[in-house]
């Protein structure tokens, strides 16, 4: 591990999921990230069932009576069960069974003046047992891709389990309650519909597209921004108790040893393209020079290289290294040297990726030599050859070793609990180096990484 070469398969290492150049982020393809989220609704649902009463009765039940008219007077108690809720599709279905117990009596009004005493207190639903109703709404939505949320709210006919007979009517008065409790679920529709018919998500998806947005600093890398392109979502479908999404984004990563001050795309609208489950992403890690250079520096720095031919015995010691690109595409590697010899030897090749033999290589090493010694000048060819084999070493560095690490590394980071109540599930299938160039301002990696992730969201503490 005595040259760049090797750090630079070492930082590939870390980048494998990171970053794109800026001067050359329309030569990439767009990376698409498609990530099926599935989100259990028990613990909503039970919030949903905690948020209404169980009990409900007439004003100061049992005390008062409703006086509808002069002739009738009555009081009531109604409970529900819990609620029942079951997704299929676009729609939920919420259902409960009600029971409920009235008493009541009447009298001869003329006029709406009394003109008998109340009958004998008469009921339905307490020596028999409550009465039972079914009773249910039914909930429709789709997302529209302006991020509205539309909810159609649809009232089920209350379905009447027993008969309910009292003998101030001295008949069977259940088509009655169900007609007066069918107009109060009316009036808890009409509520429910201007509640939650319309909810505009726009403002939510803002933060959070600002959030995909910013710059974040990678500690010992440098600044990842995702920039973000587009946004898609699948139909939100239901089944039983799950709420089941498709989130993809189209974005062009980059990273930086510089913070890019680029500045923040609008939020566009969803779009509803199907696209496969998973992540293919293409990366490109800008690599400045002056920062390679420190670490090359620290691999050659004070490094002794004895020259010995014959009678010839001599010594260089490496004072310092740097590196440079330039416009053709080639690694330039400048070495200054002291010791029996003063000088610079200068390096030139052009990092070239093998994909089959998984290997970064520079290519068409050249070496030169400037020294104002004569005696290293007629040497140069000794020269040459004892430090050119040495850094020939170094080289071509293989990276499998590497790949199967990052893989490793990647797989236990998709597949563990993210935050209390969030967990990962997936794999990455392939991640590759594709290309590397070396460019004036920086060195380039490109690689590829191919795989997919799942979401799936239960068990949250939804009361902090």
């Amino acid at each position: 591990m005595k040259t760049s070469f090797l750090f630079f398969s070492f930082l590939f290492f870390k980048l494998h999921l990171l970053g794109q150049s800026r001067t050359t982020v329309d030569s990439l393809p767009p990376s698409e990230i498609d990530i099926p989220i599935h989100i259990d609704l028990k613990q909503f649902f039970a919030m949903a069932d905690e948020s209404v009463d169980m009990v409900f009765t007439s004003p100061n039940y049992p005390s008062d009576w409703v006086q509808s008219d002069c002739a009738t007077r009555y009081k009531y108690q109604f409970r529900r069960s819990p609620l029942r809720f079951k997704g299929n599709g676009t729609s939920m279905q919420i259902d409960f069974t009600g029971f409920y117990k009235i008493i009541g009596s009447t009298r001869a009004c003329v006029n709406g003046t009394a003109i008998s005493p109340w009958t004998r207190e008469c009921s339905c639903g307490f020596k028999e047992g409550e009465r039972k109703v079914n009773i249910g709404f039914q909930a429709n939505f789709w997302l529209s891709p302006n991020y509205i949320l539309q909810t159609q709210i649809i009232r089920k006919t209350p379905q009447a389990f027993d008969k309910c007979s009292v003998c101030f009517w001295g008949q069977d008065i259940t088509t009655t309650v169900m007609s007066g409790l069918t107009k109060e679920l009316e009036v808890s529709r009409k509520a429910m519909q201007d509640s939650f018919g319309l909810i505009n998500l726009r403002a939510y998806m803002q933060q959070a597209w600002r959030k995909l947005s910013q710059t974040y600093i990678i500690p010992n890398i440098g600044y990842f921004t995702l920039n973000p392109k587009k946004l898609r979502m699948d139909k939100l479908l239901t089944k039983q108790d799950l709420l089941n999404v498709n989130i993809g984004i189209t974005a062009t990563p980059v990273i930086s040893f510089i913070k890019s001050d680029g500045a923040m795309e609008p939020l566009p609208n969803l779009s509803t393209v199907r696209t496969p489950e998973g992540f293919n992403i293409f990366l490109e890690a800008a690599l400045q020079y002056d920062s390679l250079s420190r670490v090359l520096n620290g691999y050659l720095a004070n490094k002794r290289f004895d020259i010995t031919e014959g009678f010839l015995k001599q010594y260089v010691i490496i004072r310092s290294a740097s590196l440079s690109g330039d416009a053709l595409g080639r690694l330039n590697i400048k070495v200054d040297f002291t010791g029996s010899h003063t000088g610079t030897a200068y390096f030139t090749g052009k990092p070239v990726y093998n994909a089959d033999k998984k290997t970064i290589e520079v290519k068409n090493l050249e070496y030169d030599l400037q020294s104002n010694s004569f005696l290293l000048k007629t040497a140069k060819w000794l020269f040459s050859k004892k430090i050119t084999s040495e850094v020939k070493k170094f080289t071509s560095f293989n990276l499998s070793t590497y790949y199967e690490a990052a893989a490793k590394t990647m797989n236990s980071w998709l597949n563990k609990e993210w935050t209390k109540g969030i967990r990962g599930s997936g794999g990455v299938t392939a991640i590759n180096l594709t290309d590397a160039y070396a460019l004036p301002e920086h060195l380039l990696i490109r690689t590829n990484c191919v795989g997919k992730l799942a979401i799936e969201v239960r068990d949250l503490d939804l009361k902090l």
